[in-house]
């Protein structure tokens, strides 16, 4: 531990500055990942464990399309769009038999198919580490703001988070769709009744929810090797994040993501072998005083 190392760096501009977009690059993949993770746990119920092999899904998917058509913006287009199939299939033919079931018999499903998605990816893709590479459009100079590094593709990936957050703000807050999805996840009995189809909206949210790993995958590909199994680190800090945020809160999953990606982008410089006790203990202190988590609502009684 070297916590002169993190004053040092909070006092130096170009180190926050670098640090800083580092950190925000972190959060905007968790945010995806985390925000398909609670919409699915806010709707459903349902804790979908499985959420990070989504996440790897998508960034071998975009691997693959990005191979064949050599455009970083449709690998990603068609990674989220093809692993938010993949979430609907799962969905109307396996998770949609365990609702009702014990939490157990939900996670034993999920762990299925953790293990059966990585060797799948094994036969296709291989065991070994692969690389997408930094697509050529974003081999530029990078930026420089107070002395700090910001690469090109850093502020990309920060944007198209952004627009995704917005649009999904807009899609649940904003529309007719996102009342029905709310209505579905305050009161499931009663938005039947007004005669809508909650399968057809669970359905929905769960392929959504897929949708947003699959695209965090195909952001994460350029700056992450692939591996079977790369999934799991990433539902662990999902996971984080979302008690952090309050399980069922997008805006939560936006607030915790980023708080995380600043705690492991700052903390690995002064205490680079205790990141992922920092995180744990910001969850065990939001927790003791807010159960609910930063924009959770309270259980009713």
């Amino acid at each position: 531990m070297d916590p002169t190392a993190l004053f040092d760096c909070l006092s130096s501009l170009s180190c926050v500055v670098t640090q800083t977009s580092t950190g925000l690059i972190v959060g905007a993949l968790l945010f995806l990942v985390a925000a398909g993770l609670t919409l699915i746990f806010g709707v459903l119920r349902i804790i979908n464990f499985a959420h990070g092999s989504l996440y790897m899904l998508g960034a071998y998917i975009a691997l693959s399309a990005y191979r064949i058509t050599d455009s970083f913006i449709i690998s990603t287009i068609v990674a989220g769009l093809g692993v938010g199939l993949f979430g609907l299939i799962f969905e109307r033919f396996i998770m949609r038999r365990v609702y009702n079931a014990d939490v157990l018999m939900q996670l034993l499903v999920c762990y299925a198919l953790i293990l059966i998605l990585d060797d799948v990816v094994k036969i296709i893709w291989g065991a070994e580490f692969q690389s997408m590479g930094m697509p050529e459009a974003f081999q530029a100079p990078p930026l420089f703001i107070g002395g700090g590094i910001i690469p090109v593709f850093y502020v990309y990936l920060i944007a198209a988070a952004g627009v995704i957050a917005a649009a999904l703000w807009f899609v649940l807050t904003r529309t007719r769709m996102g009342k029905v999805v709310r209505a579905a996840a305050h009161n499931p009995t009663m938005t039947s009744v007004l005669g809508l189809n909650t399968s057809l909206i669970y359905a929905g949210v769960f392929a959504l929810g897929g949708a947003l790993a699959g695209l965090a995958g195909g952001l994460a590909a350029p700056v992450r090797s692939m591996s079977p199994g790369m999934g799991f680190s990433i539902l662990i800090e999902s996971f984080i994040v979302t008690v952090i945020g309050g399980m069922g809160s997008v805006s939560g999953a936006l607030v915790g993501a980023l708080l995380i990606g600043l705690v492991r982008s700052f903390g690995s410089i002064g205490f680079p072998l205790f990141v992922e006790g920092i995180m744990f203990i910001a969850m065990a202190l939001i927790l003791i005083l807010k159960p609910s988590g930063l924009l959770g609502k309270e259980p009713r009684p």
